[in-house]
């Protein structure tokens, strides 16, 4: 079989990270033979993830060996062509100038993977669409020790389109795919809490071509294409409430060059590193808005940058790492943001686009 076939069977299953577990049985990859192919898996009792691997197969088997091992060993021969034998636990890999023996756990040891007891009812979508909908709504998330409702990404179902959202609660985005960029025979609608980091690892395999089938019951979700699987049980909370935070009127609309705005948040960075702190003015009667930052100690930042402007003046404070964290994933080379004062949330996204928003809290002023 192919090496080449391995690295990247292994890079998927490495999305499931079992290491930091007690049961050294989950610092294993299960090898075994499926329909004339390996196939590989891992879990961390929360999540699992498979894969399959094209290769020659003489003989049924399977086994689990330490994955840490066995892919440093994979990703380091120099001969493309390899064989692999079992010999009770023990694996043995081959090629014509090299022989390694790695000791392994049996198979019968591995925890079993969650099965998802309805499969015939299911969304297909372009891995390419869903991967872009997971990446852009990724970047309103990060992990919360307190609240596990925010430790979730929300797929809601409603029959005509697809929406995923996520918040930390400082900062919000929501994807729709619309109707016409999915398939489905579901007939109801649902909303299911799929955690973030199953949510980044399946961004991590999905590629830009063929389709990603999605699965679901009460308790766990699947992620599908026709060379991996990546199932993990959904989180049992109450999303929050979101639709009334998201801004419908604003003082100052600016549109204003993406490129141009990242690269003046980035200088605003270096002044207010530590507060993390960077103001936004809409000057009055000129088609600018002004970047402000500072830090004691260090000094100060100012950046004028050529915008459209609908509305009066208007000023705003924010965290400028969330703010670029919301421009980094638009597409577009100009970028639309409505501003509210009196410390209500702003709004970004692609001028003209109505299938993705960011919203961010400003920083609260006394």
């Amino acid at each position: 079989m192919m090496k080449t076939n391995f690295k990247e069977g292994l890079s998927i299953v490495e999305r499931v990270d079992g290491e930091s577990s007690s049961l050294p049985i989950l610092k294993n990859i299960l090898m075994e033979t499926v329909n004339n192919k390996i196939q590989l898996t891992t879990t961390n009792l929360e999540a699992g993830v498979s894969s399959l691997v094209s290769g020659k197969i003489i003989e049924e088997g399977k086994i689990t060996v330490p994955r840490a091992a066995f892919s440093a060993i994979i990703n380091n021969l120099p001969s493309e062509r390899l064989n692999l034998e079992q010999k009770g636990n023990n694996l043995i890999i081959k090629t014509d100038n090299y022989e390694a023996t790695i000791q392994g756990l049996p198979a019968e040891e591995f925890p079993l993977i969650p099965h998802i007891k309805n499969q015939n009812e299911s969304l297909k979508i372009n891995s390419g669409v869903l991967r872009e909908a997971i990446g852009q709504v990724l970047a309103a998330s990060q992990f919360s020790e307190i609240r596990p409702e925010l430790n979730a990404m929300l797929f809601d179902f409603s029959l005509d389109a697809l929406r995923i959202v996520a918040t930390d609660s400082f900062r919000l985005a929501e994807k729709t795919i619309s109707k016409g960029k999915f398939e489905t025979n579901i007939e109801a609608p649902f909303r299911i809490l799929v955690p973030i980091r199953t949510a980044q690892g399946v961004l991590r395999i999905l590629g830009g071509e063929g389709d990603t089938t999605i699965c679901r019951d009460e308790h766990q979700v699947l992620f599908q294409s026709e060379q991996w699987k990546f199932v993990s049980r959904l989180i049992d909370a109450t999303f929050p409430d979101y639709a009334a935070v998201v801004p419908k009127k604003f003082s100052s609309e600016v549109v204003l060059g993406r490129s141009e705005f990242l690269d003046a948040l980035k200088l605003a960075g270096v002044f207010g590193s530590k507060a993390g702190e960077v103001h936004c003015r809409v000057l009055q009667g000129k088609k600018s808005i002004e970047l402000y930052s500072t830090e004691q100690g260090l000094g100060e930042n100012r950046h004028v940058l050529s915008a459209k402007i609908e509305g009066g003046a208007g000023e705003a404070t924010f965290n400028w790492r969330y703010l670029s964290d919301g421009l980094k994933v638009l597409k577009s080379e100009e970028v639309y943001l409505g501003l509210n004062e009196d410390n209500k949330p702003a709004l970004l996204k692609s001028p003209g686009e109505g299938s993705y928003f960011y919203i961010l809290m400003p920083v609260l002023r006394a």
